[in-house]
This record gives structure tokens, C-alpha cells and sequence, in this order.
């Protein structure tokens, strides 16, 4: 079964991104809520801004994962939705 097939799925897509430092995350982090607050979209939730390691960032029709590159090759999120279509940002 595709991940987008699933009825009352939990979102329609994930951002899955890393920085290379606390100080890169939160500024990824502090851009999408910039640039989504121009399309008029905010956040319901983020969490893990203390820290900077992983900031999750849950925009209800997105969500988006901010990692810091050690944090996302240890929890490889992307093996979760291995079978979920994948789409090239450029």
C-alpha cells in the first residue's frame, strides 16, 4: 500500500532536510516559518527549538523534519515511509 493512499493519513507530505550545526537547523528552521507565513500558512505546532538538533515544524498539510546530520542518519526517518513517492524539490 502507498503511503498516499492511506485514508485519514496524518498529513499529505513530509519535508525531511538536515543542517550541518544547532545554528544551521534553526535558521532552516526560522526560514520555512518565514517563507510559509508569506503564503499565509503558520504553524500549529513546533518542537525541538531548545536543542536545534531535530525541530520538527507541523504546518497540518505538511510537516516538516529539520535534522542536524548525525540526529537524521540515526533515526532514518526515510525508512518509515520507504514506500511513500518521493518528490525532487527541483
Amino acid at each position: 500500500m502507498d503511503f498516499q493512499d492511506i485514508e485519514g493519513a496524518i498529513t499529505d507530505a513530509f519535508i525531511i532536510c538536515s543542517g550541518t550545526s544547532e545554528r544551521h537547523v534553526a535558521a532552516i528552521a526560522d526560514n520555512i516559518c518565514r517563507e510559509f507565513k508569506v503564503l499565509g500558512e503558520l504553524p500549529s505546532h513546533i518542537e525541538g527549538t531548545t536543542l536545534n538538533k531535530w525541530i520538527l515544524i507541523d504546518f497540518q498539510d505538511v510537516v516538516v523534519h529539520i535534522f542536524q546530520e548525525n540526529m537524521r542518519e540515526f533515526y532514518q526517518l526515510e525508512k518509515l515511509w520507504h514506500n511513500a513517492r518521493v518528490i525532487n524539490p527541483e
